[in-house]
């Protein structure tokens, strides 16, 4: 099975690099998940977890990436990037198979 969401090179290096530096244990992988739901729309989410009854597993250059099965249709397409500036340093979910939005 093909995974859901694309994960950037520069999102997977600092995806290692948090493993490295923040003492993860060996058996966690990566989850990618939502959150929420409603009228305010889903959340994306990130972080280490052990694998559950349910998870999807993945492979991704070698890092083993976790999603629940009822996540899946709410990720495809989703792409996962690391984003740093003088401003803001973070991981930014984007869909760019979506249009972008323009405001008059």
């Amino acid at each position: 099975m093909q995974i859901p969401v694309n994960i950037t090179s520069k999102a997977l290096e600092e995806i290692r690099n948090i493993i490295n530096t923040k003492n993860i244990p060996e058996n966690y992988a990566l989850r990618v998940g939502v959150k929420g739901g409603g009228c305010g729309g889903v959340s994306y989410a990130l972080g280490f977890d052990q694998q559950k009854e349910g998870d999807q597993q993945f492979d991704v250059e070698g890092l083993m990436v976790l999603i629940e099965k009822k996540h899946v249709m709410f990720l495809m397409g989703m792409q996962v990037d690391f984003h740093e500036s003088n401003e803001a340093r973070g991981f930014v979910f984007s869909n760019p198979n979506i249009p972008k939005r323009h405001d008059a």
